[in-house]
């Protein structure tokens, strides 16, 4: 009778140890995934300095670099790329096709997830420096001036500015269990040189 005892606690413990894997499987998934694109996309960024057109991270990509974002001192290093669709943003931040491109006079509008690329924003300060960097090789210095939460339903970002502005999107709270909320946290900067 000894015996199946056993037997019987040690398929259990097999079974609670799979399932354990299996949880820290998921949890780890997105930010591997986010991780992954990030380097791939790297590789597509050095094609498109050296002058390839719209080089696409791997071959069935319907998107692009577009820009390199740089914040907290370099420590953030961010793949911008074309697009803000929900594939898009699965595995880097997007460059919101209506606004303006970085440089230019207008707002460029450039969308992240608050749990994997776009976290760092909670901790960016007013006055803090961004850099984007264009594929071209051109660099843009922004300095943050505001820092807003914002109600998607009751209110938009300006896309028609006098000046060249920068506008970091994610959602919020940071720490929320779901995602999707109506809650925008909005990071804007204005384009020191």
């Amino acid at each position: 009778m000894v015996a199946p005892r056993r037997s019987a606690r040690g398929v259990l413990v097999a079974c609670l140890l799979c399932f354990g894997f299996w949880q820290l499987g998921q949890g780890a998934y997105i930010p591997a995934k986010a991780w992954l694109a990030q380097e791939l996309m790297q590789r597509a960024w050095i094609r498109g300095t050296q002058g390839v057109d719209q080089p696409v991270p791997w071959p069935w990509a319907d998107t692009w670099p577009i820009a390199r974002l740089l914040a907290k001192s370099g420590h953030i290093e961010l793949i911008v790329l074309a697009g803000t669709s929900g594939r898009t943003l699965a595995f880097g931040p997007g460059h919101l096709s209506v606004s303006s491109l970085p440089g230019e006079t207008g707002n460029t509008v450039i969308a992240g997830h608050r749990d994997t690329h776009f976290g760092f924003l909670r901790d960016v300060d007013i006055g803090e420096s961004l850099t984007i960097e264009t594929v071209a090789g051109r660099q843009h210095l922004y300095e943050v001036i505001g820092i807003d939460i914002v109600d998607s339903r009751r209110g938009s970002l300006l896309l028609d500015t006098d000046e060249p502005v920068l506008s970091l999107v994610t959602c919020y709270p940071f720490d929320a269990r779901n995602a999707g909320g109506p809650l925008r946290y909005v990071v804007t900067a204005r384009q020191v040189y």
